[in-house]
């Protein structure tokens, strides 16, 4: 691909040189060949391109023509309690995920060091059961780097400073496990691409401080008007986080949190009718702690996440209205879940890979406005504004590729198991626990990929 890039301005500079007066040649092969050194010390142009060969044994939510999966659907019998209706087998296979990226590195001025990414794929354009596939922003970021920074007297203690700006990987969902599917682990991991500001301060050789804003644009928050990035954006108040990173030998343990506050809604109806501003806000909190090691060809990781409203990072919870009142103002409470998986993955030619994950939907921090024990499903929102009966679910995933040179080729079985109450009785903490019953999904998928 850098060649490619190489030879392409080389083409375009030897062309423009065709109507270039004969005293100016050498002036154009001299800036051909700056254009050159300019991309061989600074430019690196990467991607693959992927084709994923998808089985489901079920109907399930699902996005990205169906290869980002979440769950399994819950039963939909037919008039007689015959049939489910979802109890469906589909097939398909897509190269929508192809990937282009470059990065950016080599500039400095005085001791600031600069660079950047930027990354796409093909994911735009598709609008249900059809569409072309468009190129989409994944990732575009810069990042400014300061190096031997001064920690004491002593002169072998120095920190590293790095800010990142513009779209990256949320804190929570960098670390990922084990697997060639899309979603890679989501709703048992965060998963979201969101504009931010982040800082990372390297102590020393072991310790990492992380501390960012962050903002809101594919991936949001949900609520009375569905999922918006509205919801920030009235806030007025980013999306704040804070970590802290331990390293030694193959040993990575990471704990952080991020802060959430929105506005659920900007207007309201006082007592008499009268539609008034109001101010509703609720202020979330997402803990988890990640641990990690590696030693040659075996590495094992885990990650748990308690999450408040974190349906914004693709996590299954949400918020809920704990009191109505005359001015027309609601207030809140977090549903919360916790989320945890663990994998792992031995081998390079041949690799071997497993990971586990369990979900469990807490109810609400507070009683919700209804406490008969007869809760309405419309006074909160949950995951993407649906899935409320949700009590629980696991997913097991093996996997196993074979990597040759660029090339690889993946097998992986996907079983997941969603636990729904019978979405017609909800307690004041908003679980459905009447009719548990559990649903399953069985996916294999193949996965081919060429690397350049």
């Amino acid at each position: 691909m850098k060649r490619f890039y190489v030879l392409f301005s080389a083409v375009l500079l030897s062309t423009a040189g065709l109507y270039a007066a004969d005293g100016e040649t050498s002036g154009s092969r001299k800036q051909e060949s700056a254009v050159k050194q300019e991309l061989r010390n600074h430019f690196k142009f990467y991607g693959f391109v992927r084709n994923f060969f998808t089985f489901d044994t079920r109907e399930s939510v699902a996005g990205t023509g169906d290869l980002f999966y979440y769950l399994p659907k819950d039963a939909e019998m037919n008039s007689d309690g015959s049939q489910d209706l979802n109890a469906q087998t589909s097939f398909r296979f897509l190269a929508i995920t192809t990937r282009l990226g470059v990065d950016v590195t080599g500039y400095q001025y005085g001791r600031t060091k600069f660079g950047a990414k930027v990354e796409t794929d093909f994911y735009a354009g598709l609008t249900g059961l059809t569409g072309t596939a468009q190129l989409r922003l994944r990732q575009a970021y810069m990042t400014i780097g300061w190096d031997g920074l001064s920690m004491g007297d002593r002169a072998d203690r120095t920190a590293s400073v790095t800010l990142k700006l513009g779209q990256a990987w949320h804190p929570l969902a960098a670390d990922q496990p084990h697997v060639t599917s899309l979603e890679t682990g989501a709703p048992f991991n965060a998963f979201s691409r969101t504009p931010q500001v982040l800082m990372d301060a390297a102590l020393g050789k072991n310790f990492i401080l992380t501390a960012g804003a962050i903002w809101q644009m594919q991936y949001t928050s949900t609520g009375p008007s569905g999922a918006s990035a509205d919801y920030i954006k009235y806030s007025g108040i980013p999306e704040a986080y804070l970590g802290f990173t331990v390293k030694s030998g193959g040993f990575i343990g990471r704990v952080g949190a991020s802060v959430l506050s929105i506005k659920p809604r900007r207007t309201g109806e006082n007592a008499a009718g009268v539609k008034m501003k109001v101010s509703d806000r609720i202020t979330t909190v997402n803990p988890y702690i990640y641990l990690q090691y590696r030693h040659k060809d075996f590495e094992i990781k885990a990650k748990t996440i308690y999450s408040q409203g974190g349906e914004h990072i693709n996590l299954m919870s949400g918020y809920g209205v704990t009191g109505r009142f005359d001015d027309g103002h609601w207030e809140y409470a977090p549903l919360q879940a916790s989320s945890t998986w663990a994998s792992l993955s031995y081998g390079r030619k041949w690799q071997v890979m497993l990971m586990g994950g369990y979900i469990r939907n807490l109810g609400s921090t507070e009683d919700m406005v209804n406490t008969d024990g007869k809760m309405d499903p419309d006074d909160f929102w949950f995951s993407k504004n649906e899935l409320k009966n949700l009590n629980s679910m696991w997913r097991m995933i093996p996997t196993v590729a074979y990597n040759v040179g660029k090339f690889t080729l993946a097998l992986e079985y996907n079983i997941t198991a969603a636990r729904y109450g019978d979405g017609l009785t909800y307690n004041a903490r908003g679980l459905s626990t009447d009719g548990l019953h559990w649903v399953y999904n069985n996916r294999i998928q193949m996965m081919a990929r060429f690397t350049f």
